[in-house]
C-alpha cells in the first residue's frame, strides 16, 4: 500500500483530502500526513482530516513507505518541491499549472524524466463522466472532423479570494484568469480538440482589484487540424456562471457546461449527461464534487503499480502553457502567435 504526502495545506487542499479519504477507507493508499509552513494550516489540517503533520519537509519525505507526494503549492515552488521529493524516490502529483511558466514546466518534466520518477498534474476536470463521455464520441469518430471548438469561462472571484497575499499578483501565481482559472477548460478543450496552430489574443485588468494579472482575456484559436474557434475567460463575471466547451463536427455536435453534456450525433437520439452545471464558477472556487479528484489519484496509483505513465503525466499539461504563453504575447504584439 502507497504511502502519500500532501505538501501544501491551503485552499486546495480540500477535494484532494476528500478523494485521499476515500481511496484509504478502499485500501488504494495510505495517508502519510502533511505538511505546510504556517503552524496554523497545520493544526487546521490535523484537526479537519486527522492525519498526521510535520513541520519540516525533510521529516515528512523521510517517512517510512511514502511513495507519492501530492504538491499543492503555489506555482513558482513547484519545480524545487519535485525535485526534493524525486530526491527522496518518490513520484509526485503537481496542482496546476505545472509551473510558474513554460520553460520551469519543462524543467520539471525533465527533471522527472533524470530521475526515473512521475510526474503527474492535476487537471481534474479531464476525469469527469461527462467529459470522458465526450472523449470517447471524438475518439471513436463519432461527431466526425472537428470543424469548430470554442469555450467561455466567465466566472467570478469575490475580494475575499484576492484577500490571500500576492493572490492574483504574477510573483506568486505566475499569471492572471488564463493562468489561475480558465487553464482547467483550456486544458480541457486541448484535451478534447487538439493541439492548436496559431492564437490571436486580447487581455486586460479590469482595475476591479489590485492585481497585475489578467483578468478579461479573448482570443481566436485555428487548430491544427483545420478546426477554428473562439475562447472568453473572466473572473469579473458577477456571480459566476458554468464554464462551456462548444465543439461541431462533420457528423455531430456537443455542448459540455461544468459537468452536464449535451451529444447530438447524425442519427442518433440526443446524448444528455447531467451531474450537474454549478463547478467552481462562483465566489466560492471550491464548490465541485470531489468524485474526479479521486478518479484522477487513481489513475496515479495505478499507473504506478503498473509501472506506466499517468494520463495525466506532466508533459500533457505543457501545451496549455504554451498556448497561454502565446496568447498573451499576442495580446501585447497584435499578432497571431504560435504555441
Amino acid at each position: 500500500m502507497i504511502g502519500v504526502g500532501i505538501i501544501g495545506l491551503g485552499m486546495a487542499v480540500k477535494p484532494h483530502a476528500l478523494a485521499l479519504r476515500d481511496l484509504e477507507a478502499a485500501g488504494r493508499l495510505r495517508v502519510v500526513g502533511g505538511f505546510a509552513p504556517s503552524g496554523d494550516r497545520r493544526a487546521a489540517f490535523a484537526a479537519a482530516w486527522g492525519w498526521p503533520v510535520f513541520d519540516r519537509i525533510e521529516a515528512l519525505l523521510a517517512s517510512p513507505g511514502l511513495g507519492l507526494v501530492l504538491v499543492l503549492t503555489p506555482p513558482r515552488t513547484h519545480l524545487p518541491l519535485a525535485e526534493q521529493a524525486f530526491a527522496a524516490g518518490c513520484d509526485v502529483l503537481v496542482e496546476k499549472p505545472v509551473e510558474w511558466d513554460g520553460a520551469r514546466a519543462a524543467a520539471l518534466v525533465d527533471a522527472a524524466a533524470r530521475a526515473g520518477r512521475r510526474a503527474a498534474v492535476v487537471f481534474q476536470h479531464r476525469f469527469r463522466p461527462a467529459a470522458l463521455r465526450f472523449k470517447a464520441a471524438l475518439d471513436d469518430g463519432a461527431l466526425g472532423d472537428i470543424l469548430s471548438a470554442s469555450a467561455s469561462i466567465r466566472w467570478w472571484r469575490d475580494d475575499a479570494y484576492f484577500a490571500t497575499p500576492g493572490r492574483g499578483m504574477k510573483a506568486r501565481d505566475g499569471g492572471g484568469v488564463l493562468l489561475t482559472q480558465a487553464i482547467h477548460t483550456l486544458d480541457l478543450l486541448l484535451h478534447l480538440a487538439g493541439p492548436v496552430a496559431s492564437v490571436t489574443g486580447f487581455a486586460r485588468t479590469s482595475g476591479l482589484r489590485a492585481i497585475d494579472t489578467e483578468d478579461i482575456a479573448a482570443c481566436a484559436l485555428r487548430f491544427t487540424n483545420g478546426a477554428i474557434g473562439a475562447v472568453d475567460a473572466t473572473t469579473v463575471a458577477r456571480p459566476g456562471f458554468p464554464e462551456r466547451i462548444e465543439i461541431a463536427g462533420s457528423r455531430g455536435s456537443a455542448v459540455l457546461a461544468a459537468e452536464r453534456l449535451d451529444l447530438h450525433i447524425e442519427g442518433r437520439a440526443p446524448d444528455i449527461i447531467d451531474h450537474g452545471s454549478a463547478g467552481g464558477g462562483g465566489a466560492d472556487p471550491m464548490a465541485f464534487d470531489h468524485g474526479p479528484h479521486r478518479a484522477m489519484i487513481t489513475e496515479v496509483l495505478d499507473a504506478i503499480a503498473q509501472r506506466r505513465a499517468p494520463s495525466n503525466d506532466a508533459a500533457t499539461g505543457l501545451p496549455v502553457q504554451r498556448l497561454i504563453e502565446a496568447w498573451l504575447r499576442s495580446a501585447e504584439s497584435g499578432r497571431a502567435e504560435a504555441p
